[in-house]
């Protein structure tokens, strides 16, 4: 083996790029492999946010009572098209499976332990690249009606709280002092005051594929057509344009991961989440931090480029085209969340494939049956948040020294 070992990353998305720069830091020789330009998938139109204290999965059992009649719903902030439920259903029963209270506490230990120093990972990778700037820690605010409506996601906050996220509650006058402009239907709100947001979520991911580059790695353009195996590991990867060969492969494709596990006998249930977002150059709102109506999931971030209004959840593969309606019915939110909000020059909207797995858990780590191939993918609508330590993560269970954290939760194997 080389000096440097050579490493294939198959994916330039946040994930993949942020993987790709903790190797390279850590000495390995690192190529980059995707069809497209670097974040310009999924990472390019998240909703920003950088949320350390994301440790409840999403199939909790409250969630699970909102289901029903979120599916009944049209213009619910959950959508399933009728003729995809019937390929959707084996996943829908391990997400059911995963809001056992049991399984909910051992997810929520392993997010902790991933996520809970996401905020200091990106902020010392983006001051390597010069790029500070695009990390804001004005903490986050989530709207609820009530204390009602509050009611439906209080073990979720528990949870945070639980491990360590501060929250203040803000009721009535002090919460519209807070935030000007929100509609009186909202009543109580949650700060979130040590969670973060990115201004310009692709220019995040870009300056993580410059920091590759300055460190000798090599980001190319080509389709993964298969893993190549030899001897019984992984030995790299056969492309459009040929060949390429390493001592190592982490496959962070995102939604598009498990088509290349399949061959090997690893069928992993990831589905794509289809998240959507609209963008309002000047939305006649002044906001310092992302703010979240409870209610429609919906999140308003400000960036760089104006107002993000981004949120809903369908799924619906890989191939469905957009639904326009979907990105209408953000916009309805937006009137109805911040009534002064203007929506003049919106432009269009955008559609996106999160990679999402039924017990919220990422894979992360080793395949254990073919040596040499390592996984990073399946961060649902945590990417961004999780792609920094990730990186960090699984640099050092690849190339040492060996991390505190377990890789154990985020095993491929937990599937069989």
């Amino acid at each position: 083996m080389q000096d440097k070992p050579r490493i294939i990353v198959i994916g330039a998305g946040v994930v993949g790029l942020a993987v790709a720069w903790h190797l390279a830091k850590s000495g390995g020789e690192v190529t980059v492999l995707d069809p497209e330009d670097p974040a310009s998938g999924a990472s390019s139109g998240n909703a920003g946010a950088v949320s350390s204290g994301s440790v409840a999965p999403l199939a909790m059992p409250g969630v699970l009572r909102q289901v029903p009649g979120m599916l009944l719903n049209p213009a619910g902030a959950l959508r399933i098209p009728p003729d995809y439920l019937p390929r959707l259903l084996p996943w829908l029963a391990r997400f059911v499976a995963s809001a056992r209270p049991a399984r909910v506490a051992e997810i929520a230990h392993a997010l902790s332990q991933l996520h809970y120093s996401a905020v200091e990972h990106h902020r010392a990778m983006l001051a390597e690249e010069g790029a500070l700037d695009l990390l804001r820690g004005d903490g986050q605010l989530q709207v609820y009606f009530d204390d009602k409506h509050f009611a439906k996601d209080a073990a979720g906050w528990t949870l945070r709280e639980q491990y360590g996220q501060k929250i203040e509650i803000l009721r009535g006058a002090a919460l519209h002092a807070f935030q000007p402009g929100l509609s009186d239907a909202y009543q109580l709100g949650v700060y979130s005051p040590d969670q973060g947001f990115s201004t310009n979520p692709r220019r995040h991911a870009e300056s993580f594929a410059r920091g590759v580059a300055r460190m000798g790695g090599v980001v190319l353009r080509g389709r993964a057509q298969a893993l190549i195996t030899e001897g019984g590991r992984v030995t790299g990867v056969a492309t459009d344009a040929g060949p390429l060969h390493g001592e190592y492969t982490v496959l962070a494709a995102g939604a598009w991961s498990t088509q290349l596990l399949r061959p090997l006998g690893y069928a992993i249930p990831l589905e794509s989440q289809r998240g959507y977002h609209v963008m309002l150059p000047k939305p006649g709102l002044n906001l310092s931090r992302p703010v979240v109506a409870a209610d429609r999931k919906a999140f308003f971030t400000p960036m760089e480029m104006g107002l993000r209004i981004a949120g809903t959840v369908e799924f619906g593969g890989l191939e469905r085209k957009p639904n326009p309606k979907r990105a209408a019915y953000l916009l309805a939110d937006a009137a109805r969340v911040f009534p002064g909000i203007s929506t003049a020059g919106c432009e269009g909207f955008w559609m996106g494939h999160r990679p999402c797995l039924p017990d919220s858990l990422p894979v992360i780590g080793p395949v254990a049956k073919w040596p040499g191939l390592w996984c990073a993918f399946g961060h649902g609508h945590l990417g961004l948040t999780g792609s920094a330590p990730t990186g960090a993560l699984l640099a050092s269970a690849m190339l040492g020294p060996t991390p505190n954290t377990s890789l154990a939760a985020f095993a491929p194997e937990r599937f069989a």
